[in-house]
């Protein structure tokens, strides 16, 4: 069950920051995917799932992250979230888009 709602925010973050699901998944440090990583921490934990099933979901994708990147990201996600008001909306938005 969480991993259908990993996966339904995964795709869901992923088309919002227009990108291929693949792509968030992958070693990189571009700041788009960097941030699109970040908010799909924001909405697992918020919602709330595990860091350890967020961790292994994100095992099963091929990005080997430590639960300390998972808690740093998701408290900059955060930060993020409440200094800006669009990144704000987009989790609403991506919230309401995901009701499961």
């Amino acid at each position: 069950m969480k991993r259908d709602i990993f996966e339904e925010y995964a795709v869901a973050v992923a088309k919002e920051f227009h990108l291929e699901l693949d792509s968030l998944f992958k070693k990189s440090k571009q700041r788009n995917l960097v941030d699109a990583r970040q908010i799909l921490y924001l909405l697992c934990v918020d919602r709330p799932i595990r860091l350890s099933f967020i961790k292994s979901y994100l095992d099963d994708h091929g990005y080997d992250v430590p639960h300390s990147t998972i808690r740093h990201g998701y408290k900059k996600a955060k930060e993020l979230v409440e200094a800006d008001p669009d990144y704000q909306h987009l989790v609403e938005k991506i919230k309401k888009k995901c009701m499961i």
